[in-house]
């Protein structure tokens, strides 16, 4: 049995690439077949409200957290042990990097992770007005090409969903190795009026994140060269 496929819900111009790399281990096979199903949020149009994440999560979490494009989930996985009472909903489309935090959530039995393994697009219209306390956006694929920026996840429409979810004082993360991506979202965010960039000096965008862990994507852009910046915006 393979992973739950969302091929057929995603856009046609999906803000991800492929859904698989290479070949998975029987392991991670079984993990898509029995955790992934307990973890995953429920598929359709139908809004989702703070009961019913509460519901799903099993406990009423102190703060909603949201990571968008988790990739391999290092960063998910580390925030959503340091912060056991708080409720974590992971999107990530691509299935290898899926496994991989499914392997952390078994290993270090993360019980305030839940799961959407489709286009992230689809889920934040169905998520609840100013519910959540953070959201993080890291290293997204940048899509360089000028033909393909249309596919870059920042854009007006998808910087008003991210408002719209975020409690007043809330804060948006953004992190990337990729200077034209770091200035597109800051043209793009600066058209959002509920968005306010938290900036006083050169340190406030090149120094990573408090607590942060580091990514494998991250440090693979640092041996090659690639200076990351961490964009940080406040919900007005």
């Amino acid at each position: 049995m393979s992973a739950p496929s969302s091929d057929a819900q995603a856009p046609a111009a999906s803000f991800f690439g492929r859904r698989k790399g290479k070949r998975l281990r029987a392991g991670q096979e079984e993990r898509l077949e029995t955790l992934l199903p307990r973890l995953i949020l429920p598929r359709g149009d139908t809004p989702l409200s703070r009961e019913d994440l509460a519901g799903f999560f099993g406990f009423m979490p102190e703060e909603l957290v949201l990571e968008i494009g988790f990739g391999g989930g290092e960063h998910l996985a580390h925030r959503a042990g340091e912060a056991p009472k708080a409720g974590f909903i992971g999107c990530e489309p691509f299935i290898n990097g899926m496994v991989k935090l499914l392997g952390e959530v078994e290993a270090r039995d993360l019980h305030n992770i839940r799961l959407w393994d489709a286009d992230a697009g689809l889920l934040l219209p169905r998520l609840p007005e100013a519910a959540f306390s953070r959201i993080y956006l890291l290293y997204p694929d940048p899509w360089p090409k000028r033909r393909t920026r249309k596919r870059r996840f920042v854009s007006k429409n998808n910087l008003a969903a991210i408002a719209r979810l975020l409690q007043p004082g809330g804060r948006f993360h953004f992190a990337s190795d990729i200077d034209d991506y770091v200035g597109w979202t800051l043209a793009q965010a600066a058209q959002e009026p509920r968005l306010c960039w938290l900036v006083r000096g050169p340190d406030d965008w090149r120094d990573p994140y408090p607590g942060w862990p580091g990514t494998r994507y991250e440090a693979k852009a640092v041996r090659e060269g690639r200076r990351p910046s961490y964009l940080t915006f406040a919900r007005v």
